[in-house]
């Protein structure tokens, strides 16, 4: 039974675009977005999103799937990748699993089990009206006092994830990082990680924001704007956009919004650096430099044998 799936993961705008694509050239493999913010039709150039040009070789999968008013949560996230996964499995094919957005890849790998406790949409939108009246910030502040752990994987613009971490505390009386449980993976998964030096990280970082501006996300942003898509919506609350709606709105000059873009995605790397570190046993990591997806071949073929290992067996356990 196939039963293989193999994970890239690594910093914002370290390359794990082009890698996995040419890794999938070489596998026969297709492609799974683990980044939330691929989701949102009509958010392509502030996302740095895979063109539909470098897609049309390979087979992607959650990208541009939903619309940026409707809310993909973390359990959904996790049956829909769970799903595909399995789906290519079953053509004898290689799943491919990217992205950087750390908990997203985690519940897929270690399936967790998400709260159980049902919204209650009542106490939900008193919530909301806390966050509006204090700010995203100041709730954020909140949780973090009374559960920690869970707020230590939310970033603090994220009101939605916020108010549903609050909720489930005050309506069982438990923390929320406490409810969520690990039923292991049900996949023979093999982690890869690409790095570079912090400071050729950043100096890539600061060139894809300034590309960003100049290919159109203020137009980007103002189409989404003119659709009646509100600042206020969580998908609009990624890095990048609250930025390019403050400038539209008045409240600072493009240059100020560049410089703030570049500095809140330095600190978001850090951040991923939590949920992938280079101590991690699990994960094999490969500098980027000339010829790594070479290396990163005939690591797979040679140095592991894993391919053709976890292709032809019913293998669950990780590597």
């Amino acid at each position: 039974m196939n039963n293989a799936l193999l994970v890239i993961v690594g910093p914002t705008a370290v390359g794990k675009t082009d890698v996995a694509i040419e890794i999938a050239k070489r596998f026969n493999a297709e492609i799974i977005s683990a980044d939330s913010r691929y989701f949102y039709r009509g958010m392509d150039i502030g996302t740095a999103k895979p063109t539909i040009e470098e897609r049309q070789d390979i087979p992607h999968y959650l990208i541009d799937i939903t619309n940026p008013d409707e809310t993909w949560s973390l359990s959904i996230f996790q049956k829909e990748a769970t799903k595909h996964i399995k789906e290519i499995q079953s053509r004898g094919k290689l799943p491919i699993l990217v992205g950087g957005t750390g908990q997203y890849i985690h519940a897929v790998l270690q399936g967790w089990d998400m709260p159980a406790q049902e919204p209650d949409i009542r106490f939900r939108n008193i919530l909301e009206e806390w966050g509006k009246e204090i700010g995203a910030l100041a709730l954020y502040e909140k949780l973090k006092i009374i559960d920690p752990e869970a707020a230590s994987h939310i970033e603090y613009q994220n009101l939605r994830r916020t108010i549903r971490a609050l909720e489930v505390i005050f309506l069982t009386g438990r923390k929320f990082s406490s409810q969520r449980q690990k039923r292991g993976s049900s996949f023979s998964y093999l982690m890869i990680g690409l790095k570079r030096p912090r400071p050729e990280l950043y100096e890539r970082i600061d060139r894809r924001i300034e590309k960003m501006v100049k290919e159109g996300m203020v137009e980007e942003v103002k189409t989404l704007l003119d659709a009646h898509y509100s600042p206020a919506l969580a998908s609009m609350s990624a890095i990048g956009y609250r930025e390019i709606v403050e400038y539209i709105q008045g409240n600072m000059s493009l240059d100020e919004a560049v410089v703030q873009m570049k500095r809140l995605t330095r600190q978001y790397v850090r951040r991923q650096a939590n949920w992938f570190k280079e101590s991690d046993p699990d994960i094999h990591w490969f500098e980027m430099k000339d010829g790594v997806v070479d290396t990163i071949e005939e690591f797979l073929n040679r140095d592991t044998g894993w391919i053709n290992q976890s292709m032809s067996t019913d293998k669950t356990t990780a590597l």
